[in-house]
Formats: C-alpha cells, sequence, structure tokens
C-alpha cells in the first residue's frame, strides 16, 4: 500500500485514519485527505496524524491504490464528478456512504472500477467497529482482502452480499444509538432507586461489557444464559416480566426492521435522484 486518498474527513472517516496508522496499516503521510471547505479540520488532521491535507484532486489521486469515498451521501454526485477524470480501471474506489448503491456510483463513475462498499459504526473511534462489505463484480479477492484488513484496524469485519447491507445499517450500523438509549433508561431507573448517578453509570457500563463478553465467549445462546439468571421468583423475574408486559423485545424487533426499511427507502431516493441528476 503506497497511498490512499480520502475524499471527506467526518468523524468516521477521522477514526478510520486513526486505526490504520495506529495499527501500521499505512503511515500517516501517505493518506491524503480532503474535505469541501474545512480547512482547520484538515490541519487538525495533520497535525494529530502525520496525513497530507489538500485540494489538489491530481495531487491526491495520482497513483492512489485506493480512493475513499467518506462525504455525506447528498454529496457524492458531486465528489465522484470532481474526482471522475482522475479514474481509471485499476482504481479501487471504497464507499462509506450509507444507502449509496454499488450501481448509483458505477453509474456515475461511467467506468468499470472495483467498488467496495462499507457499512462501519461510531465505534470505529475506539477501534470497536462492528464493519461489514459488499463488492461489485469487478473487485478482485485481493482488493476485497485489502479492504477488510484496513477495516480491521477499527474493530470486526465481515464480508456480506450488498442486498444485505440495508439489514446490517439497521442492526449494527445504527445499533450503537439502541444501546446508548437503553444506558438512558437504566441511569434514569438508578436515580429514581437512589443510587448515585455516576455510580450508577459505572455498574451499567461494567453490566454491560460483561454481558456482552458472557455472550461473545461461550456457545451458550442469549436465551439459556437470561435463564440461568432468572431464578424462579426472584428479582430478574420480577424485571423481566415488566419488560414482557411492554413487548419491549417485540419493540426491539420493529425498530431494527424500521431503521432496515428506512436504509432501503433512502438508497431507493437517493438512487432515483442521482438518475434525474444525469439525465438532466
Amino acid at each position: 500500500m503506497k497511498k490512499i486518498a480520502m475524499i471527506g474527513a467526518g468523524s468516521m472517516a477521522e477514526a478510520l485514519i486513526s486505526g490504520m496508522v495506529e495499527k501500521q496499516f499505512i503511515k500517516g503521510e501517505q493518506i491524503w485527505v480532503t474535505n469541501r471547505s474545512d480547512r482547520e479540520k484538515l490541519n487538525r488532521l495533520h497535525k494529530l496524524y502525520g496525513v497530507n491535507p489538500t485540494y489538489n484532486f491530481e495531487e491526491m489521486l495520482q497513483d492512489a491504490n485506493v480512493i475513499l469515498l467518506a462525504m455525506k451521501p447528498k454529496d457524492v454526485a458531486l465528489a465522484v464528478k470532481q474526482i471522475k477524470p482522475y479514474l481509471n480501471h485499476e482504481t479501487l474506489l471504497v464507499s462509506m456512504l450509507a444507502g449509496v448503491s454499488i450501481k448509483s456510483i458505477e453509474m456515475l463513475t461511467e467506468l468499470s472500477v472495483s467498488i467496495v462498499r462499507a457499512m462501519p459504526n461510531t465505534s470505529a473511534a475506539i477501534g470497536q467497529s462492528a464493519t461489514a462489505l459488499a463488492a461489485n463484480s469487478i473487485a478482485t479477492e485481493e482488493q476485497i482482502n485489502l479492504i477488510k484488513t484496513m477495516f480491521d484496524t477499527v474493530g470486526l469485519t465481515v464480508y456480506v452480499e450488498e442486498k444485505q447491507l440495508d439489514a446490517v445499517t439497521g442492526l449494527s450500523g445504527s445499533g450503537p444509538a439502541y444501546i446508548y438509549y437503553l444506558i438512558e433508561a437504566m441511569e434514569k431507573s438508578a436515580v429514581e432507586i437512589g443510587l448515585n448517578g455516576e455510580l450508577a453509570q459505572k455498574l451499567i457500563v461494567q453490566t454491560l461489557i460483561g454481558a456482552a463478553g458472557m455472550v461473545s465467549r461461550t456457545t451458550k445462546p442469549p436465551k439459556q444464559l437470561r435463564r440461568e439468571v432468572t431464578s424462579p421468583g426472584g428479582t430478574t423475574e420480577a424485571g423481566l416480566k415488566i419488560l414482557k408486559e411492554h413487548q419491549v423485545q417485540e419493540a426491539f424487533i420493529q425498530c431494527i426492521k424500521e431503521a432496515t426499511s428506512q436504509s432501503k427507502r433512502l438508497g431507493l431516493t437517493l438512487a432515483e435522484e442521482l438518475e434525474k441528476e444525469k439525465r438532466t
């Protein structure tokens, strides 16, 4: 890997830069970064990671092994239009744009190029992302493995079919927010039952870490682990009874299904807009 060109410099892009540099996937000086107009952000990334900030597309894209699309999805048409003159059949495009299909990117580039879509989540900021990858038929196994290694620097990476990415978005892409929502509820209850807020948060966080650790380190399914904690007539059973009465499990299922459906709707809307823009 000689050079990575990154279009966009938001929080997800920074998390990936941090992971790549820290895990020695690539040196900061081999990463070139641009954004629409926030030069202050680019300079900060340069100071932190040694990356090359630039608004010169020719300088940035020349001999780049990977071009990473990390702008806002609504800006993809403009971004691809700007880099299009520098693309060729050797280009490897990596997209972190939620809802932007491989077909839409192919339509914008009007070239036969290798494309890999990545759906990480915000836990990439601490190296704990759950990332899913999907690729077009042109991308080689070597290229896919390269990008998997890249995203392994910020957490777990799996490969899926592109049609599954909407489900990944609804499950793990949005997933951290569901957990934060749960933590909010647990914090509120802690205060109401007389616990100090700071102490309660420590207990809640460690409880979640411990429960996740149990699931990841044992072959027992979550249902069995839950039953092992639940003694007949005990406190856990009393609490779970309330959750069942309020259909909390069903609500979580519907939550993830709706997030998945919204990902599909956004993707279709964006595809239609890109089609319309291309015709005009």
